[in-house]
């Protein structure tokens, strides 16, 4: 198979673009290489992938039509074609400071993104959405049925935009499009404004870990591993049009997040407790079923597991 995988140095499309290439697939990558956060690290995440002969990366913008133009043509048309959309602007604090990169990159990004995979007729897009679509739904396991109406975020009302825009362009056009709601991702090579990479930072040098909503949040935390086969899965099974939550299927409360971590870093952290955060909600929860029935998704790595990987990455990347 020939992949598109925008944001393939990101955290996600690292992921997914290794897996791509380690089962022989060739994989054609566009990264900008944003400093939203230390662009060495997805230099390190790139370098692995020039390794593999079957991939090739245009340093180029999702909102730059020439860049965009260059990776279509380089990818052709016909049923064995993908286009894996995980470039996005990430990050709901983030959103809220900077709303105009959000609408830009996620909302002009992603239109210019489907626009070119229906006509130039590729044969399907996977696209990265969140759980963060939920807004403040109270229910009690989210699924995909689920009220999206109560958005409290940017970030959120933009990926719920681009699932609304691959409905439209299912109907009228009769593209393929496969939406995947990611559920707190983490692990090794992840993202360091998150709460794994944060934590484990302030643990490991002392300083005092930042615990919002008084730590009394609960989280549906998913191995990174776990969420590239599941986008694997969907590459390969191409529905018709669809939307997935992809997560762990457990909600865990934060506090034994974050035990966990202390305990993979053999020392316990001092903790200062804070209110929630603007556009944070209190609990996700991933309902899995509609996945495991059409994916055959099957997350496997629990906290217990997954942390200590993540940990002894961290330590060994950063010499601490």
């Amino acid at each position: 198979m020939k992949v598109l995988v925008t944001g393939s140095a990101g955290f996600i499309g690292f992921g997914v673009a290794c897996a791509l290439l380690e089962r022989g697939d060739e994989v054609l990558g566009l990264d900008n290489f944003t400093p939203y956060y230390d662009a060495a690290l997805k230099e390190r995440r790139n370098a692995i992938l020039e390794r593999y002969p079957g991939f090739s990366l245009l340093r180029g913008d999702i909102c730059d039509p020439a860049a965009l133009d260059e990776r279509f043509d380089r990818l052709g048309a016909g049923p064995d074609t993908r286009v894996c959309h995980l470039a996005a602007q990430a990050g709901v604090r983030h959103s809220i400071e900077h709303p105009d990169e959000f609408l830009r990159d996620n909302v002009l990004g992603f239109n210019l993104v489907i626009e070119r995979c229906f006509k130039r007729g590729v044969g399907g897009l996977i696209y990265a959405s969140t759980s963060s679509v939920y807004g403040n739904n109270r229910d009690p396991l989210l699924r995909e049925d689920s009220d999206t109406d109560a958005q409290v975020s940017l970030y959120g009302m933009t990926k719920k935009a681009n699932e609304l825009q691959a409905a439209v362009h299912h109907h009228l056009y009769g593209l393929p499009c496969t939406g995947l709601r990611f559920f707190t991702v983490y692990g090794p090579w992840g993202r360091p404004d998150m709460a794994l990479f944060l934590f484990t930072d302030a643990v490991l040098r002392g300083h005092p870990m930042r615990v919002f909503g008084h730590g009394k949040m609960q989280r549906d935390f998913t191995y990174v591993d776990d969420i590239v086969n599941g986008v694997l899965a969907a590459i390969d099974r191409n529905h018709d049009f669809g939307i997935f939550n992809l997560g762990a299927g457990k909600t865990e409360e934060l506090m034994d997040f974050i035990r966990q971590i202390e305990a993979a870093c053999g020392r316990e952290g001092e903790k200062e407790f804070l209110p929630m955060q603007p556009g944070d909600v209190h609990r996700t929860s991933a309902d899995i079923a509609r996945a495991r029935e059409q994916l055959d998704y099957r997350p496997a790595v629990t906290i217990d597991r997954g942390i200590p990987l993540f940990v002894s990455w961290y330590r060994e990347y950063y010499g601490i």
